[in-house]
């Protein structure tokens, strides 16, 4: 049985544990004693240990078949570096900020199979894309994707699942899209619409970064765009906050001492964005891709509206995420994807058999796409 070792043990990376230790040797690594003790009645071993210094990572690694990454964003790229050197193959959902593709000759030279933000959005949105990239000629591609709770509470009606610095990186990394063939950056949380979702009713959209390594690898589409999603009036409160500085990574001082305002600001809403036990959020995710399919001009539209496990507890996002996240695993594991080098999840959508897959391990998992065209 092959050994998995699954890097950090928060709410994503415990669905991730739980869902491959059905098939795999399973163990998880985190610093946070709480994180590691969700997991001590199952199967999965635990093991206590600070992934941020890299030589006991290292170390940590070599029982291991296969990486499954799951730490916060600004951890990513060393950490993948860190895997990379060590000769193993992995799977990441981190988001790191930096180009992934900085390692690719790395990873190519270390005979290993990386891929990077292997999530929902960006994860199966790259995947989906990818499947028809290869089968019709594509001149839009537009993904509006978030993950809400299902009771809206003043003033931000929103909860977050994963680490609030990456959830706050969303507010201030510049957007980038592509239209009519050229890369337009605009500030994040630009351009806000209202969109209506059924089941749902009427979110807002806005500009995020979610294109990431689309914007390399899919260079033949000439319009692409991700925006995110909230309850409408959220986007307001975050540019006040944004434009008055409590997002800035520059160091102030207060009272004589030195602090980064992010810092404190995570501090002050991770509380407020915190799911209360019990609480139920959904993901919730429409893809819309058109172009010329064999002579016929053609749209290919994929809804996704998944809801918090009643019978487990597992979130939505934790699911939507998790699932796609180990569906690749299941693949480099087996030994069928086995492409070298830094590979975006879009490489993974190419192969009929391979997109196949995956819609039904997610299928089997109560995570449904439902595809019209």
């Amino acid at each position: 049985m092959k050994k998995i070792i699954v890097l950090g043990a928060g709410l994503v990376g415990k669905a991730i544990a739980l869902d491959l230790a059905k098939t795999f040797d399973v163990t998880s690594a985190d610093i946070n004693d709480h994180a590691l003790a969700a997991l001590q009645s199952s199967d999965i071993k635990t093991i206590k240990a600070d992934i941020t210094d890299l030589h006991q990572l290292a170390e940590l690694l070599k029982p291991f078949d296969l990486v499954v990454g799951a730490v916060p964003g600004f951890m990513g790229f060393n950490t993948a570096k860190t895997v990379i050197e060590s000769g193993k193959n992995m799977i990441d959902i981190s988001f790191f900020p930096e180009d992934p593709f900085l390692l690719d000759d790395l990873a190519k030279k270390n005979n290993v199979t990386i891929v990077t933000d292997c999530g929902v959005a960006p994860g199966m949105g790259n995947i989906i894309l990818g499947y028809h990239s290869c089968r019709m000629e594509i001149t839009h591609y537009e993904c509006l994707v978030g993950g809400l709770p299902v009771v809206r509470e003043w003033p931000y009606e929103y909860k977050a699942v994963f680490s609030p610095i990456d959830v706050i990186e969303e507010y201030i990394r510049p957007a980038r899209y592509v239209q009519n063939g050229a890369v337009v950056v605009k500030e994040a949380l630009s351009d806000p619409e209202l969109v209506h979702f059924d089941g749902v009713g009427t979110l807002e959209s806005w500009n995020s970064d979610g294109l990431r390594s689309l914007i390399k690898t899919m260079p033949n589409i000439p319009n692409m765009i991700e925006k995110t999603l909230r309850y409408p009036g959220c986007v307001e409160y975050l540019r006040v906050l944004r434009e008055s500085g409590f997002f800035s990574y520059n160091e102030i001082e207060v009272k004589g001492v030195k602090v980064r305002p992010v810092d404190v600001t995570a501090s002050l809403l991770f509380p407020k964005w915190k799911l209360k036990p019990g609480e139920e959020e959904f993901t919730v995710m429409r893809i819309r891709i058109s172009g010329n399919e064999n002579g016929i001009e053609k749209t290919y539209q994929y809804n996704l509206l998944d809801r918090t496990d009643k019978n487990t507890g597992t979130l939505s996002m934790a699911r939507t995420t998790g699932y796609t996240c180990t569906a690749a695993a299941q693949l480099v594991a087996g030994e069928k994807f086995n492409r070298k080098g830094i590979c975006p999840p879009e490489y993974l959508g190419e192969e009929e058999e391979h997109f196949q897959f995956i819609l039904k391990h997610l299928k089997d998992r109560n995570v449904h796409y439902s595809i019209t065209e």
